[in-house]
């Protein structure tokens, strides 16, 4: 099958090498819109994508069998496009790709923005909070949407966390006859909706008193809501460290509490992914509401007690466990569930959970730390030392 990018100039806009792929095809998929594109002269037949599509993907060419497919797309098909979806579903030698330029590079050369230099985030299906954590001072942000509702939903998220102040762009129709933009800044977005074939362009401007969110481990305590199971600021940015985020790995987090441990490895790249296991219905609801507001969506949340919870979980490449040590069974669950190279972390507070880890250490190996952390207070008048309890931290690789 070939797969063809069109754009918003139609047939006009096709190479040569386009238009040929499309002459000679038997068979022309697509959305309505996109197959009106295409001259009449054509003589394909014309089959629109049901919906959903996935399934009239997956079975595209035994629904067709010996004749020429053609899938035409919008703009580069391999940018969160069907193309991607083609070539995963049937492997790259069982699919051709003809590009048009992406909206993302009609944009950027709109704007006078190095694409290199530009963060394009994608909301297409997909909560428009996955914008959160790219959300930091002058940073220059392409939004690719699904409608034209995209824009002042990505105002609205834009202006509750801080930047109001931002400078929006929403380029409808990008490389058509019908091209516009329209501006504005984030706080008080006057265009309730767009044209569908938008995108918007974000120049990240903090509000005076905005505290910009690093995606390095250690928030401040205070972006999480919780009652008072969280795993402090410092303790986290050292457990972070030694369970080590690495792009498209996944994380167990059992005894979320606020499921900052969670949170923060999602933070640290977008392909990063999570579970976090809590036994507490309020909390586990809690967990949901602070990924949401802080940028990960995408973080899944099991309500229930580990280990009867974890069986069924797709392995990890780490483990975290912030409670719950002296459970039967808890340990050697996530340490057989663990694939091979993972890291698995594990604190204590208490004496009898330093024991299990100590136990562990002499079974399996792996490095025993503790680490006290003391904040400066008031006393009286003065400023003295308060430590806060220790926490033992065992952290090993399968």
């Amino acid at each position: 099958m070939v797969v063809v990018g069109v754009g918003a100039d139609g047939w006009d806009g096709l190479s040569p090498r386009a238009r040929r792929a499309v002459e000679d095809a038997d068979v022309l998929r697509g959305s309505p819109r996109q197959l009106a594109l295409v001259p009449d002269a054509v003589p394909a037949e014309r089959v629109p994508w049901p919906s959903p599509m996935a399934p009239a993907m997956a079975g595209l060419l035994d629904a067709h069998p010996g004749r020429r497919v053609v899938v035409l797309a919008s703009g580069d098909p391999m940018l969160s496009g069907v193309g991607t979806s083609l070539v995963r579903l049937h492997g790259p030698g069982a699919v051709e790709v003809v590009p048009h330029p992406s909206s993302v590079a009609l944009a950027c050369a709109r704007l006078g923005w190095a694409v290199e230099e530009t963060t394009v985030v994608s909301v297409v299906g997909r909560p428009v909070e996955l914008v959160a954590p790219h959300a930091t001072p002058g940073r220059r942000l392409l939004v690719l949407g699904s409608d034209g509702g995209t824009p002042v939903q990505v105002a609205r998220l834009l202006a509750g966390h801080g930047y109001g102040a931002s400078r929006l762009v929403a380029l409808a129709q990008l490389g058509g006859p019908a091209e516009r933009q329209v501006t504005g800044p984030a706080a008080g977005w006057p265009h309730a909706e767009t044209d569908p074939l938008v995108i918007t362009a974000v120049e990240v401007v903090a509000d005076p008193g905005t505290v910009p969110l690093p995606t390095v481990p250690g928030l401040p305590d205070d972006v999480y809501r919780h009652d008072g199971q969280l795993t402090k600021r410092d303790v986290r940015a050292v457990t972070l460290a030694r369970l080590a985020p690495l792009p498209g790995q996944l994380l167990w987090d059992v005894g979320a509490g606020a499921g900052s441990i969670g949170i923060e490895w999602m933070r640290v790249h977008p392909s990063c992914r999570a579970v976090a296991v809590e036994s507490d219905a309020a909390r586990a609801q809690r967990i949901g509401g602070n990924a949401a507001r802080l940028g990960v969506p995408g973080l899944q949340v099991v309500e229930g007690r580990a280990p009867a919870a974890l069986p069924g979980l797709p392995a990890p490449d780490a483990v975290f466990i912030g409670g719950g040590l002296t459970s039967e069974g808890l340990l050697e669950t996530c340490w057989d569930a663990l694939r091979a190279g993972g890291r698995l972390v594990a604190n204590a507070v208490t004496v009898e959970g330093e024991a299990v880890l100590a136990a562990w250490r002499s079974r399996v190996g792996g490095e025993l730390v503790r680490l006290a952390v003391q904040r400066a207070e008031p006393v009286g008048g003065l400023t003295g030392w308060r430590p806060a309890m220790p926490v033992t931290i065992w952290s090993v690789s399968r």
